[in-house]
C-alpha cells in the first residue's frame, strides 16, 4: 500500500496537552507503555490526567482521542504504521487505564528527486554547477529517518539557498512525500521554478527629509545592473543602520518577474534626531570614577557630517575632545578631523597634552585601515625629575581586523591590530622615532557555554632615546587589558619617583570563563609581561587571579581579584570584559 503524505496540520503539540491539571506527586489515571525513546518523546507533548474520570464516557472519550493524536504525532516523527491499543481496568478509585504503543519500523528516505525549471535550467554552465551544489546540499538523503519537521526544513533551506543569489523570485511549485508504511519508505519529489535572473535596478527611497539621497545611495555595495545577491542587500542594510542619521531601516527588492532586468531596491527609512546630548557616569579601576557630557550633531553644516564633542572627567584623567567625521563614499572611505586637550596623573607622572590631526579611514565589514597625520604637544611632569616639553608630528598607519561571532558576547573569533608611525626632527618633531605595535586576541568556545581567551601584544619604538618622544608613542604596562594585579601603567621606566613610558613592551593573557547561568559566570586568568627602555632590561611581571562575569546589555562586566606575584599584593579590577 502506498499513501501520499499530507503533512500540513497533521499534528499540533498543543492539541495533545489536555486541559486536566497535572498535579505533581499523584499517580496518573492513564499510563503510557512504549519503547523508552518513543515514550520520552510522547511525554514531552502529552499531559496525562491525575484525577479519576467522572464517568466511563469521559474515560472512553479521552482514551480514543489520545489514540488518534498519538497516531498523528508518531506520523510526524516517521512512524506511519504504529499499533496503539487501549487496556481499560475496572473502574475503581485506583484503576489505571493503559495505552500500549508499538511504533513499528521508523520510515526512512528512499529516492530523492529535485527538479528545476525556469532560468536556472537554461543549460548555462554556471547554472548547472549551481543545480549540482543545491542537490548536494539537500540534507534528507536516502537512508536517513523521515520526519515531517526535517522535510519542511529541508525544503525551506533549498528555496532559501536558491533565492540567495540571482533568482529572487524562486518558488517551490510542487512537493510530495510518497510514504509506503509497509516498507517504511518515503520517496521525495520537489520541483522548483527558479524564475528569471534578477538584476539590481534603481534605489527608491522613502522617509528621507533632511538629507540628500546621496547619503543613502553612496553606501550601496552594488551598482545598477549587478546580479542580485541577498548578502549585498544585508550589507547595505547594516551600513545604513550604522549611520547615526537613521533610527530604522528596511530594505527589500521588488520580486516582480516583469522587472527582473532592473528590479527596484526599496529603502524605507526613519530619520533620527539630528542633535543629541548624552550624560554618563561610570567607574573603572584604571582611571577611577567618571562623569561625562557628550554632544553630537549628525547633520553638521547640513552635510550629514558627524560632529562629536566630549567632556570626560575621571579621577586620573580629564579629557575634552571634538571631532568631525565626513560621510563614507562608495569605496567606504571617509575622513576625520579631531582636536583634544587631556590631563593625566598616573603612577607619579602628570601630563598636559594638546593634539590635533586628520585621518583617512577605510572600512569593510571586518577590517579598518587608517592613515593619519597628528601633531601633539606634551608637557611631561614626572615626580622627582625634570619637566619636559615634547612635540611630535606623526604619520601613523593602523590596520585592524575583527571577526567574532557576537560583538557583545564573544565566544569565537579573533581581533588583530597592527600600527606603525613615526616622526622626524626636520618636520616639527623633537626626536626621530618609529613606533611599531601589534596585538592579537582569540576566543575559543569550550563545551556548550565556556570560553577560553588568549591575548598577546608587543611594541617597539626605534629611537636613539626615549627623551623628546610623547608618552603616546612609548609603552607602559599594568591594569585592565594588560597586567592585572598591578596598578594602571605602573610598569615601565622610572624617572625620579614616577613611572614613564619605555621603548619596548610585551604582555600576554590567558583566561578561562565558565558560565554558571546565561547571565553569570566565573573566570580564572593569568597575565604576564613588562615594559622597559631596552629588551635586555625587561623583567617579566606575573599576575593571576579569578573574577566574576555578568552579561549586561552592553557586554560582559568583569570584577576581578588579582594577585601581583612580585609583591603578593591583591587588587580589584572592574571593567568591561571585552574591550574593542
Amino acid at each position: 500500500m502506498t499513501a501520499l503524505l499530507i503533512l500540513a496540520g497533521a499534528f499540533s503539540p498543543d492539541s495533545a496537552a489536555l486541559e486536566l491539571p497535572d498535579l505533581s506527586g499523584k499517580q496518573p489515571a492513564v499510563a503510557l507503555s512504549a519503547p523508552e525513546p518513543v515514550k520520552e518523546m510522547l511525554e514531552k507533548y502529552i499531559r496525562l490526567p491525575t484525577e479519576p474520570f467522572a464517568s466511563d464516557y469521559d474515560e472512553l472519550f479521552f482514551l480514543h482521542r489520545m489514540q488518534k493524536e498519538i497516531h498523528d504525532f508518531l506520523a510526524t516523527e516517521g512512524y506511519f504504521n504504529p499499533a496503539i491499543t487501549i487496556v481499560q481496568q475496572p473502574r475503581t478509585p485506583d484503576g489505571t487505564a493503559e495505552i500500549k504503543i508499538q511504533p513499528g519500523e521508523l520510515t526512512r528516505v528512499g529516492s530523492v528527486a529535485i527538479e528545476f525549471t525556469g532560468g536556472i535550467a537554461d543549460g548555462d554552465e554556471e547554472h548547472r554547477k549551481r543545480i549540482e551544489q543545491l542537490r548536494a546540499a539537500w540534507p534528507l538523503m536516502a537512508g536517513q529517518p523521515f520526519r515531517s519537521a526535517d522535510w519542511e526544513r529541508a525544503k525551506s533551506a533549498l528555496i532559501e539557498d536558491l533565492t540567495d543569489q540571482a533568482f529572487a523570485a524562486a518558488t517551490i511549485t510542487a512537493s510530495q512525500a510518497s510514504v509506503d508504511p509497509d516498507k517504511a519508505r518515503a520517496d521525495l519529489v520537489v520541483t522548483i521554478d527558479s524564475g528569471p535572473v534578477f538584476y539590481f535596478g534603481d534605489i527608491r527611497i522613502s522617509g528621507l527629509q533632511r538629507y540628500e539621497t546621496a547619503l543613502v545611495t553612496q553606501l550601496a555595495p552594488f551598482k545598477t545592473g549587478d546580479v542580485y545577491r541577498r548578502d549585498l542587500l544585508h550589507q547595505y542594510q547594516i551600513a545604513l543602520q550604522k549611520a547615526p542619521q537613521f533610527s530604522t531601516v528596511t530594505i527589500s527588492i521588488a520580486q516582480d518577474t516583469a522587472q527582473h532586468l532592473a528590479a527596484p531596491v526599496q529603502v524605507a527609512l526613519t530619520e533620527a534626531q539630528a542633535q543629541r546630548f548624552a550624560f554618563g557616569a561610570g567607574y573603572s579601576s584604571n582611571n577611577g570614577a567618571r562623569g561625562e557630557i557628550n554632544y553630537r550633531n549628525y547633520n553638521f553644516l547640513d552635510r550629514a557630517w558627524n560632529l562629536t564633542s566630549l567632556l570626560r572627567l575621571e579621577q586620573k584623567r580629564q579629557t575634552f575632545l571634538a571631532g568631525i567625521d565626513t560621510l563614507p563614499d562608495q569605496n567606504n572611505i571617509n575622513h576625520s578631523l579631531s582636536a583634544s586637550l587631556q590631563m593625566t596623573d598616573i603612577a607619579g607622572l602628570k601630563t598636559d597634552v594638546q593634539k590635533a590631526g586628520i585621518t583617512r579611514n577605510y572600512r569593510t565589514p571586518t577590517t579598518l585601515m587608517q592613515f593619519g597625520l597628528n601633531w601633539q604637544r606634551e608637557h611631561k611632569k614626572p615626580d622627582g625629575a625634570n619637566d619636559q616639553i615634547n612635540r611630535a608630528l606623526v604619520l601613523d598607519w593602523r590596520w585592524r581586523r575583527l571577526v567574532v561571532d557576537d560583538p557583545v558576547n564573544v565566544r569565537r573569533g579573533d581581533i588583530t591590530e597592527v600600527r606603525i608611525g613615526g616622526g622626524i626632527r626636520q618636520l616639527l618633531s623633537d626626536q626621530d622615532f618609529i613606533r611599531t605595535y601589534v596585538s592579537h586576541q582569540s576566543w575559543w568556545p569550550v563545551g556548550s557555554r565556556d570560553t577560553f581567551y588568549l591575548r598577546a601584544e608587543a611594541g617597539y619604538t626605534l629611537a636613539s632615546s626615549r627623551f623628546g618622544i610623547p608618552q603616546e608613542y612609548l609603552f607602559r604596562a599594568g591594569g585592565i587589558q594588560s597586567l592585572r594585579g598591578y596598578n594602571f601603567k605602573s610598569i615601565g621606566v622610572h624617572e625620579g619617583s614616577a613611572v614613564v613610558g619605555g621603548r619596548v613592551m610585551a604582555t600576554g593573557t590567558a583566561e578561562y570563563t565558565h558560565w554558571l547561568t546565561q547571565q553569570w559566570g566565573a573566570a580564572a586568568f593569568a597575565d604576564i609581561g613588562s615594559a622597559a627602555d631596552r629588551w635586555q632590561d625587561m623583567h617579566l611581571f606575573l599576575g593571576y587571579g579569578a573574577g566574576i562575569r555578568w552579561r549586561s546589555p552592553a557586554g560582559p562586566l568583569a570584577l576581578d581579584l588579582a594577585r601581583a606575584h612580585e609583591t603578593g599584593t591583591l587588587r580589584l579590577h572592574f571593567s568591561m570584559a571585552v574591550a574593542f
